[in-house]
């Protein structure tokens, strides 16, 4: 039987929902549901969620942009805000979750301007204007004389990082930012706007507490010297990617032997062979070799006989970081190194951290290009979570270096936008004044929920932060310990105009896709079996 409508159109089993109460209220459902689960990790005192996603992995983190990485989000209109996080963090490495939740307080507000009897479109008109209104007044916002700034002054970066790596780790931040900002000043190049993140690497080790962390001017591999030599200074390093050992030839071919010297001279110019290639490295005068895969227990004989320290380096992102510290370039065969192909390093030693062996190599003089920060904890979770604490002071660390402007935080700025937003919504005539209103209101929510997920009492809060700003006081924020309100510069809390202007940004652009959309048509998903899922790939 041939149905009629749009059945008759599309294939069987597929899906169509239309119009307000299907479409649009279902999308900013799916986008507020989201927003409320990362809503209680924003901020300081933000909660913790568990997650274990589909390979059994398990995260303990209030990162927002690691939470929604691993929620397999299916919902269409949720995903959108998924991928705003997404393009936050690729960005800028910090504010996902400033995105997210922002973006599912607009959708709120959108749905009682719906329900009050604007269409979506008039809503879109007035949400474009307030978020160019908002954009407006942060540049108005932001601290005067804090656009020249010396990259290198590691007063000037705590300062620009502590609220991004307290947002992470609350209470840590006096231990961490140092660390990072030492490490980050480190190998910042000539031209502080070509700062790659890449270059600050984080070794986790078991064991110690945070205090015991340090940082590297290095790498720190997280295995041991092959063989016996375990500690060698000043030294050149030859890289070998392919491996050391006896290569066996591409062809195939049959050797017939007649007699027992012939089967003798056969393994000794196998050994000659072997031992003639390591003397060529020898003589070139390296001290280390480092490979790229096995190492052979021949060839591993003949390093030892010429005092070779051999490292291996499974990883080829490893290796190449490797090459990066030292100088080197990575030979694809074992054979003799021209001079330029060697590397340079101050030391190479073994050492032992907390009972795992870790190689640490060091450069101190010379280029700079890698700093390694070693972090200390009790269990693999804590270690996991400090490391993304540090990856988000290092991506701060990169915005400062293209843009260092800051704005006032602790919820200061916020408050203010609310309050000119109100404002400017009066100005307006037409429909959209409605949404620049609920737009401005929903600035709320920062200070809302940075005071419930501390446990203060967020009406009370909120009325006497208006009260301040209504006075003039622009730059005052929420006080977290004291549960009071405090001028955000004594406190020393600011935030990186880059990192909130784009959040927002993002979340009106994904709020407003969200709201665009009238119809969702799903056809049948495919049939036959499911491709099957990757293993664990490696840090990289």
């Amino acid at each position: 039987m041939v149905g009629y409508g749009i059945q008759s159109m599309l294939k069987d089993g597929h899906k169509h929902l239309s119009g307000l109460d299907e479409a649009v209220l279902k999308n900013i459902g799916a986008g507020r549901e989201l927003s409320a689960i990362t809503r209680t990790s924003l901020g300081p005192n933000g909660m913790n969620k568990m997650v274990i996603n589909h390979l059994d992995k398990l995260f303990i983190t209030n990162d927002a942009a690691t939470i929604v990485n691993e929620l397999e989000v299916q919902h269409p209109a949720a995903k959108l805000l998924v991928l705003a996080a997404r393009a936050q963090q690729e960005e800028i490495g910090d504010g996902a979750n400033l995105t997210i939740s922002f973006a599912g307080e607009l959708l709120e507000k959108a749905e009682e301007l719906i329900r009050m009897g604007l269409h979506p479109s008039e809503i879109i008109i007035g949400y474009t204007k307030a978020i160019n209104k908002t954009l407006e007044i942060l540049e108005d916002l932001v601290e005067k004389g804090s656009e020249n700034m010396d990259v290198r002054n590691t007063e000037e970066v705590m300062l620009r990082m502590k609220s991004a790596v307290a947002s992470k780790q609350f209470g840590q931040e006096d231990v961490l930012c140092p660390l990072v900002a030492d490490a980050c000043i480190q190998v910042c190049p000539k031209n502080p706007a070509n700062f790659n993140v890449d270059n600050v690497r984080v070794a986790k080790l078991v064991g110690g507490g945070l205090h015991n962390s340090s940082v590297v001017r290095g790498m720190v591999l997280k295995n041991d010297a092959v063989g016996s030599i375990k500690k060698v200074e000043k030294a050149k390093i030859a890289v070998f990617a392919g491996g050391v050992d006896t290569s066996a030839t591409e062809t195939k071919g049959t050797v017939l032997i007649h007699s027992a010297e012939q089967l003798e001279n056969y393994a000794k110019t196998e050994e000659a062979k072997v031992e003639e290639l390591i003397k060529s490295v020898a003589d070139s005068g390296a001290k280390v070799i480092v490979s790229g895969a096995a190492v052979g227990d021949m060839a591993l004989h003949f390093c030892e006989r010429y005092k070779l320290m051999v490292l291996k380096v499974s990883s080829k992102f490893e290796l190449r970081r490797f090459c990066r510290t030292t100088g080197a370039i990575a030979l694809l065969k074992l054979s003799r190194p021209n001079a330029d192909e060697l590397g340079y390093t101050d030391s190479v030693s073994v050492e032992e951290i907390g009972g795992a062996r870790v190689t640490v190599v060091k450069n101190e003089e010379g280029g700079n290009s890698v700093a390694t920060v070693v972090l200390r904890g009790s269990t693999d979770s804590i270690l996991d979570d400090l490391e993304r604490a540090v990856d988000d002071g290092v991506n701060t660390y990169k915005s400062m270096c293209r843009d260092s402007r800051i704005i006032p935080g602790a919820a200061a700025t916020e408050i203010e936008l609310a309050k000119r937003l109100k404002d400017f919504s009066l100005k307006e005539t037409g429909l959209d004044q409605y949404a620049i209103a609920k737009f401005g209101e929903s600035f709320e929510m920062v200070p809302r929920t940075l005071s419930e997920n501390a446990g203060l009492g967020a009406m009370e809060i909120i009325s006497s932060l208006y009260a301040e700003h209504a006075a003039g006081n622009m730059k005052v924020g929420i006080d977290l310990e004291g549960g009071a309100c405090k001028d955000a510069s004594i406190m020393k809390i600011w935030d990186l105009y880059v990192t909130k202007s784009f959040a927002l940004k993002y979340s009106a652009d994904a709020v407003c896709t969200v709201l665009r959309v009238d119809q969702i048509i799903m056809a049948k998903p495919a049939g036959g079996p499911r491709p099957p899922q990757q293993g664990a790939m490696d840090e990289d």
